[in-house]
């Protein structure tokens, strides 16, 4: 029997609907994160203003009382780039992906591994119990290139929060978040796969592994252990998804939603679900500009950018917007204002 092919729209409206972008929810904190996979997070106000665009009646107290409560967590994961994941998933993504991240630092920064492994260990005892910035970690002689692949590292309040945004403040992952578990490597990567799957899906292997920052053969024996759907793209591209995820229908009308710099669904993995289209990517990713523009969806595809300033939000439509929906896009402008202000 031929897998069923999944349109371009399908994708897009999957896509949202499990980044929370249909409708709004009444969750949690680490359970929106859980379900948007986890939240790119290296300038701190896109963790909240990504939070505020899915989840139900969120202030900007609630995400800062989650970090400080540790019921989420901030560290260097996928992509070796700063991210916020909920306690529960912190240590199983580690565990998922720092072969791949350490295979990465061997390539490109050719480490002297046993130097590494001997500042690590001194790093964990000047960080036991105690932790420092990274001024006083440079200071020490201990903030060295790759050190953070031989010892585990978080990111702890106020830093990197709303209120103090530079994330220059660590502590021990086992101080912090507690002992790492006995979960070994096939079992954290089905995690992984699962986790995205749930907030991307349905997807190619090989975007499972650009979203984690791993080659795709290091994800083989983890998909191999899974129960999976299998679909096709337009193009023919094998898609994996869970067995009973939801698959919203073509015509689901989507409401008017801002998202921050750095958000995920925007990144090169998502681009079979044609949330950008490909004439304006160039406007919101460059080399100067990696981040990404702060954008505006309409329908489900980005419509332009947006800039708080004043106490207002600026908008930079992309494209010509009829009346009603410029009046859609301005109130949801006014309420980003007020959660701003």
């Amino acid at each position: 029997m031929s897998e069923r092919v999944l349109s371009e729209r399908e994708l897009n409206r999957a896509l949202l609907q499990r980044q929370l972008l249909l409708e709004r929810r009444r969750v949690g904190l680490p359970r929106a994160v859980e379900l948007m996979g986890c939240v790119q997070s290296q300038y701190a106000p896109s963790t909240y203003v990504g939070l505020w665009s899915r989840v139900e009646g969120l202030n900007r107290d609630a995400v800062t009382r989650a970090i400080e409560r540790r019921a989420l967590v901030q560290a260097t994961l996928m992509r070796n780039t700063i991210h916020i994941v909920s306690r529960r998933d912190y240590w199983p993504l580690v565990i998922a992906i720092r072969e791949e991240r350490r295979a990465w630092s061997r390539s490109v920064q050719k480490p002297d591994e046993r130097r590494l492994r001997r500042a690590a260990a001194r790093l964990e005892r000047f960080l036991s119990g105690h932790p420092r910035r990274q001024r006083e970690i440079e200071e020490a002689g201990l903030w060295l290139p790759g050190i953070g692949l031989w010892t585990w590292l978080v990111r702890v309040p106020p830093a990197g929060t709303w209120e103090r945004r530079r994330a220059d403040l660590f502590g021990l992952a086992e101080d912090w978040v507690g002992p790492e578990p006995a979960l070994s490597e096939v079992e954290a990567r089905m995690h992984l796969v699962h986790r995205y799957l749930a907030a991307f899906g349905p997807a190619p292997a090989a975007d499972v592994a650009t979203w984690a920052g791993m080659r795709v053969a290091a994800l083989a024996e983890a998909l191999g252990g899974l129960t999976l759907r299998r679909f096709r793209d337009e193009h023919g591209r094998e898609l994996l998804d869970l067995p009973r995820a939801a698959l919203p229908a073509p015509e689901t009308p989507v409401p008017v939603r801002f998202l921050p710099t750095w958000d995920a669904t925007l990144l090169v993995h998502a681009r079979r679900t044609g949330i950008v289209d490909e004439q304006h990517r160039k406007r919101l990713f460059s080399s100067s500009n990696p981040q990404s523009e702060r954008t505006f969806l309409v329908d489900g595809k980005v419509a332009g950018a947006w800039r708080y300033e004043d106490g207002r939000v600026r908008l930079e439509p992309f494209v010509r917007l009829e009346r009603r929906t410029r009046a859609e896009v301005d109130e949801e402008a006014e309420r980003l204002a007020a959660f701003h202000a």
